[in-house]
């Protein structure tokens, strides 16, 4: 197994922000599993299924609609999808770094 390199402030700024303050640990748990998936990876971009997201994160399929509408709305996740039942391309962001 590889190790990855997480930026410190998922961890420090991010996860105490997500789960703490917006008492969201399941969207910090859906972020984890998308950088992963995308940068992790070392590719800009994921396309993957609402139910394979579910059974990879342990989430059900509604907390992963839920926990993806509200990274959208903190800008930490792009989705993008050819319809309303289509499968989502999903890039994560990283407003932090700007520049």
């Amino acid at each position: 197994m590889r190790a990855l390199r997480l930026d410190p402030y998922v961890l420090d700024t991010l996860m105490p922000d997500l789960v703490g303050h917006d008492r969201r640990p399941a969207a910090f748990v859906l972020y984890l599993l998308l950088w992963r998936r995308t940068q992790g990876a070392g590719e800009r971009s994921a396309t993957i299924a609402l139910e394979d997201l579910a059974e990879l994160s342990g989430l059900s399929k509604r907390t992963v609609q839920a926990s993806l509408r509200w990274l959208q709305s903190r800008r930490l996740v792009n989705v993008k999808r050819d319809g309303p039942t289509g499968v989502g391309r999903f890039v994560v962001l990283e407003p932090w770094k700007r520049g």
